[in-house]
């Protein structure tokens, strides 16, 4: 409480706003602070005195996707727990899924796949939350967002599958090798090419990553 007073006070003072506001009374901008700063009791009180869950800042964001940037498991608890909307787009189109997914944000994905999680959204490139999951290695958000049921094959406007993306601009380690193995065995198609023709196989063989290509080969890649 006396966190929320503190905020509440500077902002009253004119000191800067953690955020960029735009129209914001003084209780959002608090709301927003807790969300930052993952204060779950500052937020649940601030809701309980009647302020809104979703409001925006001058970015677009919500305090969800505020709480979700900074990877603030309670804080967005607490707000999807209110009724938050987990598909609620920024200026750039994140939505919270959409961003939980992307940064491997495991605890908070799983509170936006349990709360209406839109799994055909994509992001301003047209990807889904399972492509640049499997492009930064995070295996056990790309193996949750299978089970989810994410297509596998969607492929974006860069003409890139999650299996492209994970060898085109993955390192071709350990992590990136799992991430192959997982969309393999869930169906992914080991032939479908980018945009120019290139097959996986081929962009894998290019950047020397021989154990990828070797699994790809045995799974039926041309």
């Amino acid at each position: 409480m006396h966190k929320l007073l503190a905020i509440l006070f500077a902002f009253a003072l004119g000191a800067a706003s953690p955020l960029p506001v735009q129209a914001q009374t003084m209780q959002e901008t608090a709301l927003f602070a807790a969300a930052t700063d993952g204060d779950a009791a500052a937020i649940r009180d601030l809701l309980a005195r009647g302020v809104a869950v979703d409001p925006r800042d001058a970015k677009g964001r919500t305090p969800l996707l505020v709480a979700t940037h900074a990877n603030r498991v309670e804080a967005a608890r607490a707000l999807i727990e209110a009724g938050a909307d987990v598909n609620a787009r920024d200026a750039i189109h994140d939505s919270p899924y959409l961003y939980a997914g992307a940064r491997g944000h495991l605890e908070i994905l799983e509170l936006t796949l349990a709360h209406g999680a839109d799994l055909a959204s994509t992001n301003r490139f047209g990807g889904t939350a399972l492509i640049p999951a499997a492009e930064r290695g995070h295996v056990e958000t790309v193996r949750r967002l299978i089970r989810a049921g994410v297509e596998i094959d969607h492929v974006n406007r860069l003409g890139w599958t999650a299996l492209l993306e994970a060898i085109v601009l993955g390192d071709g380690g350990p992590r990136q090798q799992q991430v192959v193995d997982l969309l393999v065995a869930a169906g992914a198609d080991v032939n479908l090419a980018d945009a120019e023709g290139v097959s996986p196989l081929a962009h894998a063989r290019r950047r020397g990553f021989d154990a990828i290509a070797a699994r790809l080969a045995e799974a039926g890649a041309k």
